[in-house]
């Protein structure tokens, strides 16, 4: 009788036994992010919005709870809050590294804007960051050599990984461990960076880890030709998310995927992944998921995201009033990414430029600004506020009217053309290069004349063009606006010209 109690119980057992039973297969997803220089959402509230993607991954981790949360490059630099100074220190990614420590990102790898900031505060925001760095090919310059970036904490130093491996276990007992490789794109030279080869780097770094691990991953930030190359080189890689572009992009090459998604969390890339260990193949499933404003954002994220958002809306309302109105719609994209606005003359380098001549009631033969100053490195579509002006411009600066000879200003065209790929080349209102000669207002340049010009301010420190100063003889007369004038500071001259269209 005593058996015959006990036998539903013992076959009960058997059943949950037969069912938890590892069967060898393992779901798993992969949250992508790139890009992303702003936490507050974008184009007049329409897009992006790191609130909203947590929102996302929150479902995700409901759904599966291997779930994991990754960042492409490129997030500490360029930002609008980044350029501004809390207890006299500029923020300078701060805000970001708060906001993804409250995410609990998984891994993270180094873009070519971690670099645009000074060394000492690149090692404030990796010490302050909760997550996990990844990169192959990008290491410290030191007196002695160089050597792996590190997080210090409580004088502990924690180096950054050429590799990163995670084990999963889903609820069968199935278990893997995945592995992951990063490089980033050598474009942003600085003295206390060595950048190694990308694709040796990613290929001797694949080599150390994929005997060790059931699948490897790329986190990688280069340009698309780049990510194609390493598919090519190491055609066991099961997915490559990659950052750099700022468009979404998803391509094969043989059997590896290579996803990217918009900057700025306009989208992202959700990778649904099942990995068989009887056949060692790992199948991806991708939803490019846009991120707008039908998506309810997060309250933990979204308090640290609006204290940020205060503190930058207080230092705009200095110079503009009402910074989150509605000035202008771009039906077409401005272009604003580096890789252009250094190199060819863009609409977003036409407006400023516009402007610039605009806040002096056109009373100028042309006018100038070096493509350095714009440093958003992204496209504005849609609405734009005046937030969006300071993301181009965060650094302000009047625009001066200045006499010059024709000579001189022949010679800075020159320089600012020859000067393509650096921030020191030139966005132009009313001077083009037509054949050998330069046109201002449509007339042949004649370097006899005396030519008024509408300058940033930055450009006649001397920085970009050395030749370009207050010390030179051809520099006949500089006029420095006053604070109530419009061309006081740039932004501002932006901001009323696109009002006025």
């Amino acid at each position: 009788m005593k058996f015959i109690k006990l036998l539903p119980i013992f076959l009960s057992i058997i059943v949950l036994s037969s069912c938890s039973k590892d069967d060898g297969k393992i779901d798993f997803t992969f949250l992508q992010l790139n890009d992303v220089y702003e936490i507050a959402p974008i184009q007049g509230g329409e897009f992006g919005g790191m609130a909203r993607v947590e929102t996302v991954h929150k479902e995700l981790l409901v759904e599966n709870k291997n779930t994991m949360l990754f960042m492409a490059g490129d997030f500490l630099n360029p930002s609008l809050i980044g350029t501004v100074k809390v207890d006299g220190e500029r923020v300078r990614g701060k805000q970001m590294v708060e906001v993804m420590n409250a995410m609990n990102f998984d891994l993270v790898a180094f873009g070519n804007h971690e670099f645009d900031i000074p060394q000492e505060d690149l090692q404030k925001r990796l010490n302050e960051s909760n997550f996990p760095w990844i990169s192959a090919n990008v290491k410290l310059k030191t007196k002695e050599a160089a050597i792996p970036f590190y997080k210090e904490v409580n004088g502990h130093k924690k180096h950054v990984g050429e590799t990163y491996t995670k084990v999963l276990v889903d609820e069968d007992g199935t278990k893997i461990k995945v592995g992951f490789i990063s490089v980033c794109i050598p474009s942003n030279p600085k003295d206390f960076v060595e950048y190694g080869s990308v694709f040796v780097k990613a290929r001797a770094s694949y080599a150390a880890i994929k005997d060790s691990v059931d699948v490897v991953f790329g986190l990688t930030h280069l340009d698309l030709e780049s990510d194609k190359r390493i598919a090519k080189i190491i055609p066991g890689l099961a997915l490559i998310m990659g950052g750099h572009e700022h468009a979404n992009s998803n391509d094969f090459v043989g059997d590896v995927q290579i996803s990217k998604a918009d900057a700025n969390a306009k989208t992202v890339y959700i990778h649904r992944i099942t990995y068989d260990k009887k056949t060692k193949k790992a199948v991806v499933t991708s939803e490019l998921k846009e991120i707008n404003s039908t998506i309810k954002a997060d309250e933990n994220v979204a308090k640290i995201v609006n204290k940020w958002q205060t503190i930058l809306n207080s230092k705009i309302k200095e110079v503009i009033t009402n910074p989150e109105e509605i000035i202008f719609e771009a039906k077409t994209p401005l272009d604003g990414r580096d890789s252009k606005i250094r190199g060819v003359q863009t609409n977003l380098g036409e407006i400023i430029t516009k402007a610039m001549s605009f806040s002096f009631n056109d009373e100028v033969d042309c006018a100038l600004v070096n493509g350095g100053s714009v440093r958003i490195d992204d496209q504005l579509s849609g609405n734009i506020t005046p937030v969006d002006i300071f993301r181009v411009l965060p650094y302000g600066g009047a625009v001066l009217k200045v006499e010059i000879k024709g000579s001189l200003l022949k010679g800075v065209l020159d320089y600012g053309l020859k000067a393509s790929g650096t921030g020191a080349y030139l966005q132009r209102f009313n001077a083009e290069k037509e054949g050998e000669k330069w046109l201002v207002k449509k007339q042949e340049l004649n370097i006899d004349k005396t030519y008024t010009v509408a300058f940033s301010d930055y450009l006649l420190k001397g920085l970009d063009i050395p030749f370009l100063s207050n010390d030179n003889k051809e520099v006949l007369s500089v006029y420095v606006p006053k604070e109530s004038e419009v061309s006081y500071d740039i932004r501002k001259a932006v901001v009323a010209y696109l009002e006025s269209l």
